[in-house]
């Protein structure tokens, strides 16, 4: 039977193929030939809609040849995504790039429409012409040139680095919420631990890969069958070397089969956005420090991306993300624990990069202060100390960057927009939580 691990990736991998629905396309559209060459011959289809074989040809062969152009189309916008997403925007974006679905439904059209019009043509002979089945493929024609103008116009918009980030930020939001949701859902009391009574067996990783998803459910029936807390050593998005320990297991009965345990962990060569949200954070990031590379020198990228890092942040502060968490089964009984991500984890993987590699642009650290800020003013208390801590390396930051007293107040001012924006009169930056 295969594994849960096994059918993640299986699911990983439909996700993320480009060949997939458009084959199921190019069957759908073999059949749906199938079926219009088959009622071609019903009284009520009018004479004026009727084609000689000569005209039904031409019109067939011309779909053909379309078809094949506008893949061939496709198939170039696709490589040009590729190569911006690997030279300005971040090759981490492909993951989710792949999965993009007006652009699976593009080319199933298309290879539908092909293998339709092509297994029509077939069928034409002299005293024989399927009119349907030519009608309908001007109309397939038609949806193909509607799903194209569609897909460019997406395209074209959404190629932009602060429209990536839109979509990032908000699917990493998405899925922290859910997780978030799940978890809290099922934990046990944050100050249980697993029992230290009986003996723990090290169930150790047979090959090497990221931690990309576990099926928490079937770790904690896992636990429940063998009356024992399963301890999933490493967290979401960490590598873990072949051979090193991926699970422990607490208890006096006799531990879980290693096999089946590990069949519950999916481990890949890569992170996915699945049960990591952190991986969304990791890609604002990263398009944010290469705007700041100096092959692009672009900080206003950075700044625009800057500001979905902020309303990520803000999200993350009020989920109750913590560094560990302690899952039950129906009983209320702790079974499973799993290493979390915490605020500070966040909070440096969201600022510390773009702080380094923007330590001399005067509207990133302006920016970044008002980032900072926004957090003093609307998080919860126990998520300040972090902020202020990243103030004081912003603030260290700013110092030596900056030697002239007039720029290096000026880079402390905080600003939403970077530069052009300031400090409103009045305003001050929020302390009054303790």
């Amino acid at each position: 039977m295969m594994s849960w691990a096994a059918r993640f990736r299986l699911l990983q991998h439909i996700k993320a193929s480009l060949w997939i629905i458009p084959l199921i396309g190019l069957l759908l559209g073999v059949l749906l030939a199938e079926w219009a060459a088959g009622v071609d011959d019903a009284a009520w289809w009018p004479d004026s809609w009727r084609y000689s074989a000569t005209t039904a040809s031409s019109v067939l062969s011309s779909v053909v040849g379309a078809m094949v152009a506008l893949l061939g189309f496709v198939v170039t916008i696709g490589v040009l995504v590729v190569q911006q997403a690997t030279g300005t925007l971040s090759p981490r974006y492909m993951r989710l790039w792949y999965r993009d679905r007006l652009q699976k439904a593009v080319l199933a059209t298309f290879a539908g429409t092909f293998a339709y019009a092509f297994s029509l043509l077939r069928r034409i002979e002299s005293d024989s012409v399927p009119d349907l089945g030519v009608a309908l493929s001007g109309l397939a024609v038609s949806v193909s040139l509607v799903l194209l103008l569609i897909y460019l116009n997406r395209f074209t918009h959404n190629l932009r680095p602060v429209a990536i980030a839109d979509l990032v930020g908000r699917l990493g939001q998405k899925v922290l919420i859910r997780a978030t949701e799940r978890i809290h859902h099922s934990s046990a009391h944050e100050e249980a631990s697993p029992s230290s009574a009986g003996p723990v067996a090290l169930i150790r990783s047979e090959r090497g890969g990221v931690i990309q998803a576990f099926d928490a459910a079937g770790l904690i029936a896992t636990a429940v069958r063998h009356d024992c807390v399963l301890v999933l050593v490493h967290q979401v998005g960490d590598f873990v070397p072949p051979g090193t320990t991926l699970v422990e297991a607490h208890g006096r009965a006799p531990a879980p089969d290693p096999r089946r345990v590990t069949g519950l962990v999916a481990l890949g060569t890569e992170r996915t956005i699945e049960q990591d949200p952190a991986f969304a954070l990791r890609v604002l990031v990263d398009i944010a420090i290469r705007a700041l590379s100096p092959a692009v020198n672009d900080p206003t990228t950075a700044v625009q991306v800057l500001n979905h890092i902020d309303t990520f942040l803000h999200v993350v502060g009020r989920a109750g993300v913590h560094g560990r968490y302690v899952l039950a089964d129906g009983e209320g009984r702790p079974r499973l624990v799993v290493e979390g991500r915490g605020w500070e984890n966040y909070l440096e993987l969201g600022v510390t990069e773009i702080r380094e590699y923007g330590a001399t642009s005067l509207q990133v650290c302006r920016r970044l202060r008002a980032l900072l800020d926004d957090l003093l003013a609307t998080l919860p208390a126990e998520r300040l100390p972090a902020v202020r801590a990243e103030l004081a390396l912003l603030d260290a930051s700013v110092h030596r960057a900056f030697t002239d007293p007039a720029r290096r107040a000026a880079a402390r001012t905080p600003d939403r927009q970077g530069l052009g924006g300031g400090a409103r009169a009045g305003e001050e930056p929020s302390r009054r939580w303790p």
